[in-house]
């Protein structure tokens, strides 16, 4: 395979730079960026009418380890402006639930019974430091209740392996989600209010208790409410808020879709508001 070709899929060699100075253009940022890699593309969004930077862009190296390189490289400055870089999230993924909320903290569903600490340690720790590990047992009988929460000392490692998607812990497939507070799930749009009692999709009990019965309501987490928790059977309800970044700019922004040239960057389109970034307000 030609040198100039890459192997790795596009998605995992993108970044999403957040916070970009209104003078920052396509060539200031590659030139920051490249000192970490060959990049095969690198854009400023731009409202399509005024042509006015929408504060955030995206870089896509020519390899993963480059991508890492420059992660590791944190914190970056450009023109002046300290940026925010992460992984840049899928089209596939973008409406999802918390999908661009930045965590330390995963949520691993649906592992074995015999599943210890060991296994996620073993397992985890090769996508970046590991703080705390719980294992939720029922409070009751003490019983394993299918899932876990691992904690990073950095929310790239879980950004990585949400990206990745599959995972085998203890020979077997396991389901692994960014683990979002309440707070964190309503800051993230994700329409929680008004709830019938039926609905709760993210309820943990519903498909990763395994049996047991138990309860896990006295936290942040409150994984058997009617209106907080995960989804154990998946993302329902009203979903994440389909604007997606919206204007991440040091202040205004255009607005709109476009200013990509053509590109394809799902989820990172129009709304005036902040809400999908995660952190309002924060550039």
């Amino acid at each position: 395979m030609s040198k100039d070709v890459p192997r790795e899929p596009e998605q995992l060699r993108k970044l999403f730079i957040g916070g970009l100075s209104f003078e920052t253009t396509d060539e200031s940022l590659r030139a920051h960026f490249e000192q970490w890699g060959a990049l095969t593309d690198c854009v400023v969004m731009r409202d399509p009418n005024s042509k006015r930077s929408r504060g955030f862009g995206f870089v896509t190296y020519s390899s993963v380890q480059e991508v890492d390189a420059a992660m590791s490289a944190r914190p970056h400055k450009v023109d002046g402006r300290v940026v925010e870089p992460k992984r840049a999230v899928s089209r596939e993924d973008s409406n999802r639930p918390g999908a661009h909320v930045t965590v330390k903290k995963i949520f691993v569903g649906g592992i074995k019974e015999d599943t210890e600490e060991s296994h996620l340690r073993d397992y985890f720790q090769q996508f970046g430091k590991i703080e705390v590990i719980d294992i939720m047992t029922d409070r009751n009988t003490g019983k394993k209740r299918g899932f876990a929460f691992v904690t990073f000392d950095d929310h790239d490692a879980v950004d990585r392996i949400v990206i990745q998607k599959y995972h085998t812990l203890n020979s077997h497939n396991c389901e692994v989600r960014k683990a979002l507070t309440k707070q964190e799930m309503q800051n993230a749009g994700m329409g929680m209010r008004g709830r019938s009692s039926g609905g709760r999709p993210y309820d943990y009990d519903r498909g990763f208790n395994q049996g047991g019965r138990g309860r896990y309501g006295d936290g942040p987490y409150n994984c058997n409410g009617g209106d907080g928790g995960y989804g154990g059977g998946g993302y329902g309800g009203n979903g994440y808020d389909g604007n997606g970044y919206g204007n991440c700019g040091g202040g205004g922004g255009g607005g709109g879709g476009g200013g990509g040239g053509g590109r394809s960057f799902g989820g990172y389109g129009g709304g005036s508001n902040n809400s999908g970034y995660g952190r309002p307000g924060r550039f």
